[in-house]
């Protein structure tokens, strides 16, 4: 793991993050293939790239019967878990809900019209590992704003779907679910085959095929945005502990070689104990070698002589996950501008924030925190215009439309005041 104490070094590694994000070349053309394979032969494109790559020749939708039966062979532990993380994130997603607005003005009606979009398609990784919290994550917030029609797509290598993903559809109801996976489960939602309907928006993260699957589909239908590698930052003042800081650093770097996760402290004693406890730490971990070589590529602790220059190169970074182990973490937040999610205090561990804190753990990476968001219930509501111009409103307004659209040269747009101010 990478020690910075100059801005030299730091320069280095802004580069190296940098580099990070995966190459799509030699990818994107393979997806390409796929996705223009399903456009064209729609189920039997999918059945083919279903057996190539899950080795299985089931049916492509997941009965209902079949969810339930598995859903139910899952402890009853597990399902309070859910359904406690369920209303947690219910809750919290509520909170986001807009409302249709409209005011009058000299004869002149303006407003917004909120509706939800009615069909969208959710992913939910599979393979090395299933994830019933992106169950939650991605598709309670799609209730919330009032989504009708909403298909999940989750890839069952070998034919076997996991029983916790399971419980969790059933619990939030969700009774359209396929068990295709990768590119092609984007490509089928995008563009809809003899059995999967075509959607409106895919959310959902997976992996380098699936992130191009979406890239490619984009203004086919909507996307949440391009998921890359898992990461986290962390600010640590002399009141951070450090068994708490690698706990929280692995966290992350279990993941896969390619998550990121970084210390910036005012405190250069911290550093020691730090790799100690991170040493100590990796050796109870059953993804140990993944969690260290991710360490040695992207894992560094960055010694600052202030929180605040801490906050300014967090700000340069803009990490999915950002904690702020310090004394008094409020006082920081003016200064932190862009991050996924900002956990403040040294018992917000960025984990609890990905099952059941309540807010989304559906987070930008790879520096996108500069301008996306978390997924939230915005991300299910599009919004309509409208304008209501009555006759004397008209009249207040007609002048200038005209002018305008002279000098833009639209003369046909000029004409439609100018056929009206004639019949008045």
């Amino acid at each position: 793991m990478q020690i910075i104490k100059n801005k030299e070094e730091l320069q280095k590694f802004f580069k190296k993050l940098r580099k990070r994000m995966p190459s799509y070349q030699g990818i994107d053309e393979k997806v390409r293939k796929i996705l223009n394979d399903i456009s064209k032969k729609g189920d039997k494109a999918v059945i083919k790239y279903t057996k190539l790559f899950d080795k299985h020749e089931l049916p492509l939708k997941i009965q209902p019967q079949e969810i339930e039966a598995n859903a139910k062979k899952v402890s009853k532990d597990i399902i309070n878990a859910l359904k406690f993380a369920k209303e947690r994130i219910k809750k919290f997603h509520e909170h986001q809900l807009e409302q249709s607005w409209q005011y009058e003005e000299k004869d002149i009606v303006l407003g917004q019209i909120i509706r939800p979009i009615e069909r969208i398609g959710a992913y939910v990784p599979g393979g090395k590992a299933s994830y019933p919290s992106t169950v939650l994550m991605n598709v309670i917030p799609a209730q919330v704003a009032g989504v009708k029609e909403i298909s999940v797509c989750v890839p069952t290598p070998q034919g076997e779907i996991n029983s916790v993903v399971c419980a969790a559809l059933h619990l939030l109801n969700i009774k359209e679910v396929y068990r295709i996976g990768g590119a092609q489960a984007i490509g089928a939602m995008a563009y809809g085959t003899e059995t999967v309907k075509k959607v409106d928006k895919i959310v959902g993260p997976g992996n380098i095929y699936v992130a191009t699957a979406k890239k490619i589909v984009f203004g086919e239908v909507d996307i949440d945005m391009i998921a890359g590698p898992s990461e986290i930052l962390i600010i640590a003042d002399r009141t951070a502990h450090a068994n708490f800081i690698a706990a929280d650093m692995l966290s992350q770097a279990e993941h896969d070689e390619m998550a990121c996760s970084i210390l910036i402290t005012t405190q250069e004693e911290l550093v020691e104990e730090v790799k100690k406890e991170i040493k100590k730490q990796l050796q109870l971990l059953p993804k140990s070698e993944i969690a260290n070589r991710a360490l040695k590529n992207y894992g560094a602790i960055i010694i600052v002589k202030s929180l605040k220059e801490a906050a300014e190169i967090a700000n340069i970074i803009a990490p999915e996950h950002l904690e702020v182990m310090a004394e008094n973490p409020e006082k920081l937040i003016p200064f932190l501008k862009n991050a996924g999610a900002i956990f403040l205090g040294h018992y917000s561990t960025e984990p609890i924030g990905d099952y059941i804190a309540g807010p989304n753990h559906t987070l930008p990476t790879s520096g996108t925190a500069k301008f996306f968001s978390p997924l939230g219930v915005y991300d299910f509501l599009k919004r309509s215009s409208l304008i209501k111009v009555k006759q004397k409103g008209f009249n207040t307004l007609a002048p200038y439309v005209e002018k305008l659209a002279t000098i833009e040269g639209l003369q046909a747009h000029a004409n439609t005041v100018k056929v009206r101010k004639s019949s008045i």
